[in-house]
Order: structure tokens, then C-alpha cells, then sequence
């Protein structure tokens, strides 16, 4: 797998101009292996999900257009991950600086992803937002914990490494929980995220905000799934390059985004961007 760190837009720029030949190549040979008049196609690849050579399932979308979105799909037919997943997994290892004794926060309970990290680091912890009324750190019924990320009920150093994936986005304010990740990670620990990201951007793109108690809509509304509840989660904010900047005065020593591709491992399609912040 080849990657690189980013840690700006001058730097994305530069990247962006060297790997331009590369990234057309390999989207026209995508285009061409992508067979007409089907829903579903086999690619063969390695799963380090699974530890196995597999025959990847890649699906296609027919509408409003025929397309493959390669981040969504690519489905490991032992793990059931797809590119997403499964190269978020592999890069958190190489990231991540994990230990199985590693205390590990991720802001997710009820999916597949919280349930691998469970097995493999039994001193994780994971959560679900269960809405505004709820006590952060109280578990219901079900045995589900709540946490709201912009005030966490986790002491000071508690945690050697946060995972997040696109979640940020739908917090309002979200540097508020670039702190507060940074106040109950120990030192030298690690925030690794996903979330929206236009790198084209040297700047957040703002889509709703929140003024005198209630959502400002900049934008068209934008909701995505939520495990929780089938009505949807609002999105509020694409990010650019400046939310380096942000991570970093919200007390990370260093932040940057991890960029890939590894064909060998059906990691493939567009960039891909996972990011990484150093307390």
C-alpha cells in the first residue's frame, strides 16, 4: 500500500499534481473492468480484514446514474467490510500505535466496526449519541452508552487512542469536540477520524449552524443514517484543509490526513483521506 501524510493544502496541492497521471490511469482501468448491464461484479484482491485472497463484490448503482461508488462497496465476502471499512481498519494499525493492552474510545456501539475493535482490544469502549436529554455516560436498557462528544463523561488521560468515523460532522461545534477528544486521550495518544471532506478546499464548507437555539440552514438539508433511529442524522459541516489548523489549536501537537491506494487490497476509486491527530 502506498500512502501519504498531508498536513495542508499547499501540501495537498503538490501531491495532487504528482499523482494526477496516476489516479487517471487507474480510474480508466476501473471504468473498463466495470461490466455493462450488471448490479453486482467479483474482483479478486487481498482482504486484511479477513487475512485471506478473496473475491471482492463490487455493487453498482443504476440510479439517477450508472456508477460505482469504490469507497461504499468492494464487500469482503468473509468480514462482510467494504473499502471504507476494511482500509480504515488496516490504517488504524499502522496509525494508531495500538497495544492489546490499548484503552480505545470509539464513538459507536451498535455496528460491525465497534463489535471488531471489542474482539480484537478488550478495553474498548464505544457509546451511541441517544439525544439531547440523555446523561453522558448513562447506558439504557438496551445496554447502549451515551456520550456526546463535545462533553464527555471520561476522565482526564483516559484513553490511548479515539476513533471516530463520520460522526464530526454532525456536531455543530465541532472543535468543541476536538477538545474535549484531546483533554481524555493520554499523552502521545491518537484521534483517528473520517469524516466528509472536500479536498479542493482550502476551507470548511459550513452547510447549517446553530444560532439562538435553533438550526440555520446555509444549505439544502443533507441527512445521513443513523444507527440509532431510522429518521437520519443531519450533516453540518463538509470539511476542508483549515480543519488541520483547528485540530491542532484545540491542543494536538500534530494533525494530519492519510491519504492511499492499494489496488492489491480493493482499495480503490478516488482518494480516500482518513486523518490522524497526535496529542
Amino acid at each position: 500500500m502506498i500512502l501519504h501524510r498531508l498536513r495542508s493544502f499547499a501540501e495537498y496541492q503538490l501531491h495532487a499534481i504528482r499523482d494526477e497521471e496516476r489516479l487517471r490511469a487507474e480510474l480508466t482501468a476501473l471504468s473498463e473492468q466495470t461490466p455493462p448491464g450488471v448490479s453486482e461484479f467479483k474482483l479478486p484482491g487481498y482482504s486484511y480484514t479477513a487475512r485471506a485472497l478473496v473475491d471482492f463484490s463490487v455493487r453498482v448503482t443504476e440510479a439517477p446514474e450508472r456508477y460505482v461508488n469504490w469507497r461504499e462497496t468492494v464487500d469482503c465476502p468473509i468480514t462482510a467490510f467494504n473499502n471504507r471499512m476494511r482500509s480504515t481498519i488496516h490504517l488504524v494499525d499502522i496509525e494508531g500505535g495500538l497495544y492489546p493492552s490499548s484503552r480505545i474510545y470509539i464513538t459507536e456501539q451498535l455496528t460491525p466496526m465497534y463489535a471488531y475493535y471489542r474482539k480484537r482490544f478488550p478495553y474498548t469502549v464505544g457509546s451511541e449519541f441517544l439525544g439531547d436529554e440523555a446523561t453522558p455516560g448513562e447506558t439504557n436498557a438496551q445496554g447502549i452508552r451515551h456520550e456526546d462528544m463535545t462533553k464527555l463523561s471520561f476522565a482526564d488521560a483516559s484513553f490511548d487512542a479515539i476513533i471516530s468515523l463520520d460522526v464530526l460532522e454532525h456536531i455543530p461545534d465541532f472543535t468543541r469536540a476536538f477538545r474535549e477528544a484531546a483533554r481524555v486521550l493520554s499523552p502521545g495518544g491518537r484521534m483517528i477520524w473520517s469524516a466528509p471532506f472536500i479536498d479542493l478546499l482550502p476551507d470548511n464548507h459550513i452547510m447549517a449552524r446553530i444560532v439562538d437555539g435553533q438550526i440555520e440552514y446555509l444549505t439544502e438539508p443533507e441527512y445521513h443514517g443513523d444507527p440509532v433511529t431510522n429518521q437520519g442524522v443531519l450533516c453540518y459541516t463538509r470539511f476542508g484543509w483549515e480543519v488541520m489548523q483547528q485540530v491542532r489549536d484545540a491542543g494536538f501537537r500534530d494533525a494530519y490526513a492519510v491519504t492511499f491506494h492499494a489496488p492489491e487490497f480493493g482499495y480503490l476509486g478516488n482518494r480516500q483521506y482518513l486523518f490522524v491527530a497526535v496529542k
